[in-house]
C-alpha cells in the first residue's frame, strides 16, 4: 500500500517580489535554480529535496521556521560566506543554555543559525 511517509517533500515559500526572491535565493544563497516558469514559481534544488519559491499577497506571514538547512560541519563556512554577501542573522538571547557567537547559537555540540530572507521568512540552518 502507497504510505505518505516514503514520499519525498519539499519546502515552500511564499514572496511577495518573485524578481527579489530570485537574487535572494539564486545569488546571495547560492541556490541551483532548477525549474523557472510554472505561473511565477522558482524550484531551487537542494541536496535531495526541493525548495519551490512562489508569489503570494501572504508572504513573510508565518512567524515559525520556514525552511530548515542540514548543514552539518559546514555550519561556520556557510554562516561566514552568507556574511559576506550581507545576510543578517537572529539573536534569541532567551534560549536557556545557549551561547551565542558570530551569528551562531550553540548548545553542547549543536549549532544553530536563524536569518530571513526579504519577506522576512525564518530561514534556519542546524549541525545535525
Amino acid at each position: 500500500m502507497a504510505q505518505l511517509k516514503d514520499k519525498v517533500s519539499s519546502a515552500i515559500v511564499a514572496v511577495s517580489d518573485i524578481e527579489r526572491a530570485r537574487t535572494f535565493y539564486s545569488e546571495t544563497l547560492g541556490l541551483d535554480l532548477e525549474e523557472d516558469g510554472m505561473g511565477g514559481v522558482l524550484v531551487y534544488r537542494t541536496g535531495s529535496t526541493h525548495l519551490l519559491v512562489y508569489p503570494s499577497d501572504f508572504a513573510g506571514t508565518n512567524k515559525a521556521n520556514a525552511v530548515v538547512f542540514d548543514c552539518g560541519g559546514d555550519i561556520e563556512a556557510i554562516v561566514s560566506d552568507l556574511r559576506t554577501k550581507g545576510v543578517s542573522f537572529e539573536h534569541y538571547p532567551d534560549m536557556e543554555g545557549v551561547d551565542f557567537k558570530d551569528g551562531i547559537h550553540s548548545a553542547g555540540g549543536f549549532k544553530m543559525v536563524w536569518f530571513k530572507d526579504p519577506d522576512g521568512n525564518i530561514l534556519h540552518l542546524n549541525s545535525a
